[in-house]
C-alpha cells in the first residue's frame, strides 16, 4: 500500500499518475480538507499537519509515503525522513530544471503557494539557472479554493487565472512551471489563458518514475498478479471522502475520453 497525502484534492494529479504507471500498486490517498489550502499557513501548523498525516497513514500499513504537497514538502519532508529513516519518501518539488533547460525565450514562470516558493528548492535552481533564464515568481491567488470547491471552469476562475498568468506570459515566458498538485486541475484554463507558444509543466509523471525506482530499490513493488486497491481518506467528514473518491475517478474517466 502506498499512501499519498495532500492538503486536499490537488494530490489527486499525482494519485492519477501513479493510478496510471503502477497498475498493481494499491494507493490509500488522504486528503486533510478540513485544513486546506497549506500555502499561506505558518511552517509550524503545516509540519504538525504533515506529520499527523504521515502517522495515519503509517497505521494503516503503507509502505511508502508521498507528499503530494509542494508545500507539506518543502516544510517537512527532511524533519519525516530523519523521524522514520525506514519509510521511503518522494516529496514534490517545482519542475524547474526541465523548464530552464528548454525554454527558448530565456523566460519561465513559476506558480505556486507562498510557502513553495519560500522553499529551497527553488532558491536552488535561482541560484543555479538564474544568470541564464529569468524565472518570473507568482502566487496562484484563489487557484486551491477554485479546485477544493469544483470551479475549475467557472468565469471567475478564468479570471483569477488570467490576473496571475497574463503578466508571466506578457514578459516573454514560453514555460509555465505548476508547483502546487492542485493547479493540474486548472490546467485547461490555464492553457487557454497563456495561447499557444506556452508550455504548461508539472511534476505529476516526474513523481511517478521516481516513486516506481524506489519501489524497486527497496524491493517492495507490488506483484504482478496483486489487484489494487483504492481509499481515500479525510480529517474531514464523509462527504468530503466521497469527493475525493469521485473526483479522483473522474479524473480516470476524463482522460480515457481524451485517449479516444
Amino acid at each position: 500500500m502506498i499512501g499519498i497525502f495532500d492538503s486536499g484534492l490537488g494530490g489527486l494529479s499525482v494519485w492519477q499518475a501513479l493510478h496510471d504507471a503502477l497498475p498493481h500498486e494499491s494507493l490509500i490517498y488522504l486528503g486533510d480538507g478540513a485544513r486546506c489550502p497549506y500555502g499561506s499557513r505558518s511552517s509550524a501548523e503545516v509540519r504538525q499537519f504533515t506529520e499527523e498525516a504521515v502517522e495515519r497513514l503509517l497505521a494503516e500499513g503503507c509502505k511508502m509515503v508521498v507528499l503530494a504537497c509542494n508545500t507539506a514538502t518543502v516544510v517537512a519532508i527532511k524533519y519525516l525522513r530523519e523521524k522514520y529513516p525506514n519509510v521511503p519518501f518522494v516529496g514534490l518539488e517545482p519542475a524547474v530544471k526541465p523548464a530552464a533547460l528548454t525554454t527558448k525565450s530565456g523566460v519561465i514562470g513559476v506558480l505556486a503557494t507562498e510557502r513553495s516558493l519560500q522553499g529551497e528548492h527553488l532558491r536552488r535552481n535561482e541560484e543555479r539557472y538564474g544568470s541564464t533564464v529569468k524565472i518570473l515568481k507568482a502566487v496562484g491567488e484563489g487557484f486551491v479554493e477554485a479546485v477544493e470547491q469544483n470551479e475549475e471552469q467557472s468565469p471567475a476562475t478564468e479570471e483569477l487565472v488570467r490576473k496571475v498568468v497574463e503578466p508571466i506570459v506578457m514578459a516573454g515566458a514560453d514555460k509555465i512551471v505548476l508547483g502546487c498538485t492542485h493547479y493540474p486541475f486548472l490546467r485547461e484554463v490555464i492553457e487557454r489563458v497563456a495561447g499557444d507558444g506556452v508550455e504548461i509543466i508539472d511534476s505529476s509523471e516526474a513523481v511517478a518514475r521516481r516513486v516506481a525506482a524506489l519501489l524497486d530499490e527497496n524491493g517492495i513493488r507490488a506483484k504482478e498478479s496483486a489487484e489494487a486497491e483504492y481509499r481515500f481518506l479525510t480529517f474531514a467528514d464523509e462527504a468530503y471522502a466521497e469527493k475525493l473518491k469521485t473526483k479522483a475517478f473522474c479524473r480516470i474517466e476524463k482522460k480515457k475520453e481524451t485517449i479516444k
